[in-house]
């Protein structure tokens, strides 16, 4: 069953939608939760997942256009079908990958179409994700408790001393382990980027490589490691065996998201 957000600053256009969605049984689909601002669909979205947004465009504050942005940005955004009761804005409505444009009054049959639409959306991207499902966490024992940090908001691992820093973007955590099993484990979804870094692919924005002093330090809102040691075609970051002694050291400046 599609879960669905309605954002309409009418009360009346969402009960009329809320309505037509329950008639609809292909495929089946619920609207769990309405809203009447960009603003109070972006606080539902922060506790609560759905599949599809119907959103109006012209609002009080952000419009339906604004909002279909700011959910692009979103790890997991619901596919947009806007309805709305101005044509003007279809072309700038697939700008932004909608799945649908509706014009009010919205007939059954054709909110039903880009339900249809949205479903098989969703089922082609949930297929070209990675099953990581037994892997999507890392259980950490801590302080006399067990925590369960997302994979996906793991930023980077450090090795220090006997332990491993977890580092996401709110919080550091310690883990009785090491790089090497952590790379095999995950060495798909993480670069070694130092003997004593791996970084989550997905959130490094850049690196390069220039010639530098040897030395690595972790920055508030980003990592810098510098040392003597070049990428390999494996993607791991080995001696460099064409480096000579009397070249300079090189550095991978990596920054990633905070």
């Amino acid at each position: 069953m599609l879960h669905v957000l309605v954002v309409d600053d009418e009360k009346l256009a969402r009960g009329r939608l809320r309505t037509l969605v329950a008639e609809c049984t292909e495929p089946r689909a619920e609207v769990t939760a309405e809203a009447a601002s960009a603003t109070e669909a972006m606080a539902l979205l922060a506790s609560q997942r759905f599949d599809v947004a119907l959103l109006d465009i012209h609002m009080p504050g952000a419009d339906g256009l604004q909002l279909a942005r700011t959910l692009a940005g979103l790890a997991n955004p619901p596919q947009v079908v806007f309805v709305t009761a101005h044509a003007e804005h279809a072309l700038q409505a697939f700008e932004l990958e909608a799945v649908d444009y509706l014009t009010k009054p919205v007939r059954r049959e054709r909110l039903a179409q880009a339900l249809q639409k949205a479903e098989r959306l969703a089922q082609m991207r949930k297929a070209l994700q990675p099953d990581v499902a037994e892997d999507a966490w890392v259980v950490i024992n801590e302080r006399g408790r067990t925590l369960r940090v997302p994979l996906a908001e793991v930023l980077y691992f450090k090795a220090e001393l006997k332990y491993v820093t977890v580092r996401t973007a709110s919080a550091s955590h310690l883990l009785d382990g090491s790089l090497s099993q952590l790379e095999e484990r995950w060495g798909e979804r993480f670069v070694r980027i130092h003997r004593n870094a791996l970084v989550a692919r997905a959130a490094m924005r850049r690196w390069s490589a220039t010639p530098i002093r040897r030395k690595a330090r972790v920055g508030r809102c980003g990592w810098t490691a510098s040392t003597n040691w070049c990428p390999s075609r494996a993607g791991r970051w080995r001696r460099c065996a064409s480096c000579s002694a009397s070249e300079p050291a090189r550095r991978a400046a990596v920054t990633v998201r905070c």
